[in-house]
């Protein structure tokens, strides 16, 4: 286990990403790991929409680190782990209940935690944990796509971070299943990329362009943009088609009850903060770095700010706010 300090960098008090004083930079001691514990030396990280909500509407409780995924070195192990040891290269999105990955030695449960893909580098991994960990469950676990499922499923939002990733696990683990992304003209292009078999302009009449390829309707539907939206779904998904909303979505789904469509929320937060037993995210990532392993995934970093830093942080942020990023913002190394 290294000794010597820690740089954490977090921020105290709610301000816009422009603002220098955004985030700050601490110092501590390198932490031990507790019982069912790692500590990784954290060479990469992303920004998620998730760290711009947080840090502009959460309560710093004095100080809070914020970074929702990861990769890096296995430094120390705590009682009871035995899946990995030092040196093991690995990532992970981890908790929102627990200080993130914006630091150099971080402290975080082995269960969470998958082994990187040997075929991507740390910056490449760090683009996956989160959108990963969030499109597997959103599909195959609360939409319950299988293997053998046939049928259209519309990605609303294709081109961000998790639609670029879940076209990419349906196409290679549901090969029946008709990919339908909305993207604007210019992110067409990457969303078929990714694997959509039919890509829609979000900015167009939805409704029409959906009916034209799916006349019947789509069987399912994933939206990360749902607010206002519930009478457009209601009028493209097929009766007992099932929707699912990583957004904070309507507040009134009604309009869905005559076709019966059932109606799903997906936050990967859920498994860290109410299953402490579960380790179904570790083995969602080892599953997620074999694909990218065998090439039928690839990491969906798109930029890269340079090192982890208070002036990359924020201008990564600043970025993410836009609304307008095209898969994944990745910070790599440290300053200094």
């Amino acid at each position: 286990m290294s000794t010597g300090t820690n740089t954490i960098i977090g921020y105290s008090r709610n301000l816009p990403a422009s603002d220098p004083n955004a985030f700050e930079v601490r110092t501590g001691p390198i932490p031990a790991p507790a019982p069912g514990e790692l500590v990784v030396r954290v060479e990469a990280v992303s920004v998620n929409p998730v760290d711009v909500k947080v840090r502009a509407h959460a309560s710093p409780h004095g100080f809070r680190v914020l970074g929702y995924d990861a990769a890096g070195i296995v430094d120390a192990v705590g009682e009871g782990v035995s899946e990995f040891a030092p040196g093991d290269a690995v990532f992970y999105a981890g908790s929102i209940g627990r200080a993130g990955s914006n630091q150099r030695f971080q402290t975080v449960e082995a269960r969470m935690v998958g082994r990187k893909p040997e075929r991507a580098s740390f910056g490449e991994a760090a683009s996956l944990p989160l959108t990963s960990l969030t499109a597997w469950e959103a599909v195959f676990d609360r939409l319950g796509v299988t293997d053998d499922s046939a049928g259209d499923l519309l990605v609303v939002g294709a081109s961000g971070g998790v639609g670029s990733v879940l076209l990419q696990l349906v196409r290679a683990r549901a090969p029946k299943v008709r990919l339908i992304g909305t993207a604007g003209a210019a992110n067409a292009e990457w969303v078929r990329s990714m694997g959509a078999h039919e890509v829609v302009d979000h900015r167009a009449d939805l409704a029409a362009q959906v009916h034209a390829l799916a006349p019947e309707g789509v069987r399912w539907l994933f939206t990360a943009h749902s607010e206002h939206q519930e009478r457009v779904y209601a009028s493209i998904v097929e009766p007992f088609g099932r929707i699912v909303a990583i957004d904070d979505g309507p507040r009134d789904v009604s309009p869905l009850k005559d076709k019966s469509i059932g109606w799903l929320w997906e936050l990967m937060f859920t498994d860290p903060l109410h299953l402490p037993q579960s380790h179904h995210q570790r083995w969602i990532l080892d599953q997620v770095s074999a694909l990218v392993d065998s090439g039928q995934v690839r990491p969906t970093l798109t930029e890269n700010f340079g090192p982890i830093s208070v002036d990359s942080l924020r201008r990564a942020h600043a970025a993410v706010e836009t609304g307008r990023a095209v898969g994944k913002i990745v910070l790599e190394g440290w300053e200094g």
